[in-house]
């Protein structure tokens, strides 16, 4: 048996945050604030949306009785904001969300017909003036990808939509020609092991938000592995009403899958489920033109639970689980004498997060994680059937962290420690 545990631990801060009750939602931003009329009172049942057109992301809130809003989950994004009330002019302004500190917006609407609109150009979405080089994915472009698989969903994204990255027959990333150097930031939690179908279950793509991928010049909180970053922004039910969906697939080589999404929240407690299931009989590329002994299977489930106890605390609690069970393909020589390797991993996942905000500048993050992939690959039952050798193998890895950060922003201004 191979076992390999590995142990992150980060400032001690994060033990004194891991006692104290939970909440904001890691990595992602937030835009909250009051909308007013030209007198100061408060406009209520106003409807404040953010949208980005590149990622066609979009997100709406009501205001309150008091006017006030607030639009969570925010994946750092240029993002236009509208709000639009009967007998008001719009109201729209351009919100660069790039940390996960609240961004307070009052706006005033004008009195006027409902008709009239200010328009809001898109140009600042495709002219940033970041140094990162980076493309950033929705969860509507992941509805048009050809994605094969949902135990390795992320790395198949990640490859049909990131400029200068390529894998190897086992689905390794290889990004700038680097080899294993890839991480990937899901909701705070780092993820540097490598990841591929034949190591590791990956997180479905229908539990996924939004998705940045850095290649080049990334922040210096990426500092471990940087060729590739992969910043990933999960699904919540915060805010949200009740709403889900069921889909099925079918094609060639008996390939079916299903999937099932459900959320549902108020401003305070939400929640986010994705099942998702997946069969077939070309489960990896075969090394003859006729798929021989190439079945595969399998199932994962994350669930996503939010908890706002007041406006200054946030937590978040990320559980995932997954299974994939799938034959070697053999050559000719290999189906003659029955040859019938195997292999099932087995990937467990949970990530508490909280975050407190001090003041409208300052948001201490706190992230806890353990994940652990187990690997068992499988002789045929009659090793003289094995060809060239038979192989017999069981491994674990683990993975125990701690992160937390401290972030401030003023003005144009963001320091992060």
């Amino acid at each position: 048996m191979h076992r390999l545990v590995r142990l992150a631990c980060g400032p001690l801060v994060l033990v004194c945050c891991c006692l104290a009750a939970a909440q904001q939602l890691g990595g992602a931003g937030t835009i909250q604030g009051t909308v007013k009329d030209p007198t100061g009172a408060v406009v209520a049942g106003a409807t404040v949306t953010a949208h980005n057109p590149v990622t066609r992301f979009d997100r709406s809130a009501q205001t309150d009785e008091n006017g006030y809003f607030v639009l969570p989950n925010l994946p750092p994004n240029i993002y236009h904001l509208s709000v639009t009330q009967a007998g008001f002019q719009t109201f729209g302004q351009d919100v660069d969300v790039r940390t996960a500190v609240p961004i307070e917006l009052d706006p005033t609407l004008q009195v006027g017909a409902s008709t009239q609109t200010v328009n809001v150009t898109e140009t600042s979405d495709l002219l940033e003036t970041e140094p990162t080089a980076h493309t950033d994915i929705g969860a509507r472009v992941f509805e048009e990808m050809p994605l094969p698989a949902s135990a390795s969903g992320l790395s198949d994204m990640v490859m049909h939509s990131s400029p200068g990255v390529v894998a190897d027959s086992n689905g390794f990333f290889h990004p700038q020609g680097d080899h294993a150097q890839t991480q990937i930031s899901l909701d705070g939690q780092p993820i540097t092991d490598q990841q591929s179908r034949n190591y590791s279950n990956q997180i479905s793509p229908e539990a996924i938000q939004s998705m940045e991928v850095i290649t080049g010049v990334p922040q210096a909180e990426f500092g471990d592995k940087s060729s590739l970053v992969i910043r990933t922004t999960t699904r919540s039910g915060l805010g949200q009403r009740s709403s889900g969906s069921i889909s099925g697939a079918y094609g060639s080589y008996g390939t079916g899958a299903l999937s099932v999404n459900y959320g549902v929240g108020t401003q305070k407690l939400g929640n986010f489920i994705s099942a998702n299931g997946f069969r077939s009989g070309r489960y990896l590329d075969a090394p003859e033109f006729i798929v021989l002994h190439g079945a595969g299977n399998s199932q994962t489930i994350f669930d996503r639970l939010d908890y706002q106890p007041n406006a200054f605390d946030s937590l978040h609690l990320n559980l995932f689980a997954a299974r994939s069970w799938y034959q070697i393909p053999n050559t000719f020589d290999q189906q003659a004498v029955r040859q019938d390797q195997r292999q099932k991993i087995v990937t467990f996942n949970i990530a508490p997060g909280w975050t407190h905000l001090f003041g409208n500048n300052t948001l201490l993050t706190a992230n806890a994680y353990f994940r652990r992939d187990r690997v068992n690959y499988y002789p045929s039952t009659d090793p003289l059937a094995d060809q060239p050798a038979t192989l017999a193998q069981s491994r674990q890895l683990t993975n125990i962290g701690f992160r937390s950060d401290l972030s401030y922003v003023k003005g144009r201004h963001n320091f992060k420690m």
